[in-house]
């Protein structure tokens, strides 16, 4: 069985790093991967290295016919059994590129909604896919309740998977780059300020005060950036922390590529979105040995074995966030428990080689269909 994957970009992301970990240990898990760009970005050095058969092409258009014929060219020459994208404009490409031959194509949802044009797409490609993959059961769920498609059909959920080798430390000491003494605990989160607000920030300010008062040594990394197009959310997140005067406690780090070191830097991580579809950095979390703290919404449940390796609060209520938080920075014995624990069910539900496993049992399956 031969396998193609598309991207259109090789800009860093979250299925733009599920891709590349997918690549780096395709062979060794008897995988056979030809990886195909259709647009370049800040990871195409990355891919180029990663040890699978790497193809570059070029996007011009929309709908570039020139691109879906070299992506057939390339499909006939290495043979390809399975063509599997994670967008619209990869999907629209892979058909027009394996219309009318044996070839099966796979489709990843990573979100539930989409804008307009994607939208169309998505209605029009989902039908034609071989086999549509949702990345959790949560998704499955909005995709049919919410977007409208017919998941009893062709819909199958795959979890994403990390490798955890990617998140080995270099050993950089952060703490001495924040000013922050070995006896501080530190606390963190992971994720931009979208436009929507969807990764809740807000309340973690509102709950740290609290927080602050009852555990003297904490202090809080956020680390993830605005849009220039809608700097609200961070704006309001920082202009809280200093109505509250706890500014000095609180870090806003940006966006970071050195995540390793960030994680081995914390104590406690937290997520507190309000909509996820997986919820990978809480994996990534997990996989790095550190207790987590999550909101309650039910793919954060999914990714955290419905509540059981995390610490969980009410979506939304601070006092709640607070109250957790207290009690885990109280209690050493607990964070490492949890932490041992979360680690041990991330490696054997969300672990790379075991998201390669499940693709090859989805591809199979496929296969088993041909006429």
């Amino acid at each position: 069985m031969r396998v193609m994957h598309i991207l259109d970009s090789l800009n860093r992301g979250g299925a733009e790093m599920l891709e590349l970990d997918l690549c780096r240990n395709a062979r060794a898990n008897n995988l056979d991967l030809t990886f195909v760009a259709t647009g370049g970005g800040d990871l195409e050095g990355d891919f180029r290295n990663s040890g699978v058969t790497f193809q570059r092409l070029q996007r011009r258009l929309p709908v570039d016919l020139r691109l879906a014929r070299r992506i057939s060219r390339i499909v006939k020459e290495r043979e390809i059994d399975v063509v599997h994208t994670n967008q619209a404009v990869e999907a629209l490409h892979a058909y027009l590129a394996t219309r009318g031959s044996q070839v099966k194509r796979v489709m990843t949802f990573h979100l539930c909604t989409s804008d307009g044009r994607n939208k169309v797409a998505l209605n029009l490609l989902a039908p034609r896919m071989d086999a549509n993959v949702a990345v959790s059961h949560e998704l499955l769920k909005c995709l049919g309740h919410e977007a409208g498609f017919k998941t009893s059909e062709r819909f199958h959920v795959v979890h994403n998977g990390v490798d955890a080798r990617r998140l080995e430390p270099t050993g950089a000491n952060l703490r001495a780059e924040l000013g922050l003494n070995d006896g501080a605990l530190v606390l963190g989160m992971i994720g931009n300020f979208y436009p929507d607000a969807r990764k809740d920030q807000l309340t973690v300010c509102r709950a740290l005060p609290r927080v602050f008062a009852e555990v003297p040594t904490a202090h809080f990394l956020f680390i993830g950036g605005s849009f220039a197009d809608a700097p609200q959310p961070l704006d309001e997140c920082v202009e809280i922390c200093r109505e509250l005067d706890i500014s000095k406690r609180v870090h806003f780090l940006g966006k970071r590529s050195d995540i390793p070191d960030l994680l081995s830097s914390m104590d406690i991580y937290v997520q507190s979105s309000v909509n996820e579809s997986l919820g990978i950095a809480v994996v990534e979390a997990m996989l790095s040995g550190l207790p987590v703290v999550v909101s309650d919404i039910g793919a954060l449940l999914e990714v955290t074995g419905e509540g059981e390796y995390a610490a969980t609060f009410r979506t939304g209520d601070a006092a709640d966030l607070a109250g957790q938080l207290i009690k885990l920075c109280r209690n050493e014995d607990r964070r490492r428990d949890l932490g041992q624990q979360g680690k041990g069910w991330a490696t054997s539900h969300f672990s790379i080689e075991t998201h390669i496993a499940n693709l090859i049992k989805l591809y199979n399956q496929v296969l088993k269909s041909r006429s």
